[in-house]
């Protein structure tokens, strides 16, 4: 860090189940939205991230988008979905692992590659930043890279595999009680 530069706070945020709604298939598990016309914000997802910018967060979106790799997704539709998403959440960065676990990367998560970059990139202060995700793995890249962490509890978070510091019900509470700790 040069001279004069100062270290931001910043939030974390995962994207299919913390930002966006996601969609169960028939056996449990969740797929993300497929196209820009279905990604749907959750509720309450702009009032907590505008409440969080006011107080002086970057907002950066952090996702593992597999199904690339997999071939069952095209990374073109990914990047329309993100910007869609965009248009709609004031965020800073929206920065994409397409990888898939095979591939052994620093940067799907659990690895913090993808936190870490984004610190670099934007001179965030990860000991005064957050990771809010909904799913062990972004509770572990948060807690790998010094963040603070918040899972949004949900079916498919694996809760029992993570140690976060908060869980909440729901992003708006998430939000507050983060507020609270600044």
């Amino acid at each position: 860090m040069g001279i004069g530069e100062m270290r931001q706070r910043a939030i974390f945020l995962d994207r299919d189940g913390v930002l966006n709604r996601v969609f169960r298939q028939e056996d449990g598990k969740t797929h993300p939205p497929q196209t820009p016309e279905e990604a749907e914000i959750l509720p309450g997802v702009l009032e907590g991230c505008q409440a969080l910018r006011r107080a002086g967060f970057l907002l950066i979106a952090v996702t593992n988008q597999p199904d690339v790799s997999r071939g069952t997704q095209r990374r073109e539709m990914v990047e329309a979905i993100n910007e869609k998403i965009r248009e709609q959440i004031p965020l800073d960065d929206i920065l994409v692992c397409f990888h898939d676990n095979h591939h052994y990367c620093q940067c799907r998560k659990p690895e913090p590659g993808l936190i870490l970059e984004a610190a670099r990139r934007f001179l965030v202060d990860l000991r005064s930043s957050f990771m809010i995700g909904d799913r062990w793995t972004d509770i572990e890249a948060g807690r790998r890279s010094g963040c603070k962490t918040v899972l949004i509890n949900a079916p498919a978070s694996e809760a029992g595999r993570c140690r976060p510091d908060l869980v909440a019900q729901s992003f708006i509470s998430a939000s507050h009680w983060i507020l609270q700790q600044t």
